[in-house]
């Protein structure tokens, strides 16, 4: 039998458009047909990169198949591309941005033979799954080398949108800081944007003419981290190893490995063992981790980061643990007692030494 190429398998959404829709049900269907529709161009080297990866690592099981779509807005368009993907015969289909959740439970309760996941959001039925991560965790760790290797107490945070996901990294990271420095204090600028450069480049110069001089970011593209390299400061990256687009700057990152992941739930939609359910990965299970640290993070700083994240992974303490408190120093999580997945999920007010506001915006 003639060996089917990489490249056969993937098909481009140019040509996909072109194909015949193909019946599938849970029930009939053992063959993975996956869509992924992503809202930033796979060459982002950030969050879309991250998932693309992942995409690619489940192409090594014989029985799947899988196309993409990018720079889809969080818009109209989204229900639009979901139909599309529907006539065109995916039968297991990644929406993964926040702004994809309405869309993706409306189509998905219109086709209950197949299977959609939705990344970040809330929203679960009989057909549709939730997945995402425990970000926090290397968030918290990433602060740790931060607070260590600031020397001006002020950092900076370039971020996208307010919505918890953020909110709650951003805190993390305070944290974690604040747990060496007690002294520091993170600055928050928010771009309304998952991924435009210009404005993350602007955003990060804005910190930098603050003072600060470590820059932290939500955003999918590496730009706030060269921009603090441009002004001989350092970065703390997202998503995905992006050292080498800043090497002099990069102190680590809180990065995604989603190839496991996405792997596992083609394996339960091929045997017919998936069932829709809230997924939200830790430090332990490896969804989310820690960047390698850069040359100029000391020995005695990458120890104690290290010591964090291993108190993670042994389960015995988390992130947000009491006390904790608000910007206004009302005490928001009691000592001896942890913040709930609810709390965490919903969170949308800023901690003790993190400067900014949180506005309200239709994306919460």
């Amino acid at each position: 039998m003639k060996k089917i190429s990489r490249m056969a398998q993937v098909l481009s959404w140019a040509l996909s458009t072109m194909l015949m829709a193909v019946p599938s049900t849970l029930a009939e269907s053992k063959q993975v047909r996956a869509a992924f529709v992503y809202v930033s161009p796979v060459n982002d080297a950030g969050w879309t990169r991250a998932h693309d990866d992942g995409r690619k690592a489940m192409m090594d099981l014989p029985y799947v198949e899988t196309a993409f779509r990018a720079s889809v807005p969080e818009d109209a368009d989204v229900e639009q591309v979901l139909n599309e993907v529907v006539q065109q015969g995916y039968n297991l289909i990644f929406t993964t941005s926040y702004g994809y959740m309405d869309a993706t439970a409306k189509v998905a309760e219109e086709n209950p033979d197949l299977v959609f996941m939705h990344c970040s959001g809330s929203k679960t039925s009989q057909n549709m799954g939730t997945y995402f991560g425990h970000m926090y965790q290397p968030r918290y760790v990433s602060g740790i080398v931060a607070g260590h290797m600031t020397r001006s107490n002020i950092l900076g945070f370039v971020a996208a949108f307010p919505i918890p996901e953020v909110v709650r990294g951003i805190n993390a990271f305070a944290l974690g800081v604040r747990s060496v420095n007690p002294e520091a204090i993170v600055h928050v600028i928010w771009t309304d944007t998952w991924y435009d450069p210009a404005k993350e480049f602007a955003a990060a110069d804005r910190l930098l003419d603050m003072g600060a001089d470590v820059i932290a970011q939500h955003q999918d593209t590496p730009y706030p981290q060269q921009a603090a390299e441009a002004r001989g400061a350092f970065s703390i990256g997202y998503n995905t190893d992006m050292s080498a687009m800043a090497p002099k700057a990069h102190l680590t990152a809180a990065v995604w490995n989603w190839g496991p992941y996405y792997r596992q739930i083609a394996e339960q939609f091929h045997n017919g063992t998936w069932k829709p359910k809230s997924y939200w990965g830790t430090m332990r299970n490896g969804v989310v981790d820690v960047a390698p640290y850069g040359d100029m993070v000391p020995q005695n700083v990458r120890a104690e980061a290290e010591t964090a994240k291993a108190r993670i992974i042994l389960g015995d303490w988390d992130v947000f643990y009491g006390p904790v408190k608000d910007q206004s120093g009302n005490v928001r999580v009691a000592e001896g007692e942890k913040m709930s997945d609810d709390d965490m999920l919903t969170l949308n007010w800023f901690v003790e030494g993190v400067v900014g506001q949180i506005p309200e915006t239709e994306k919460r």
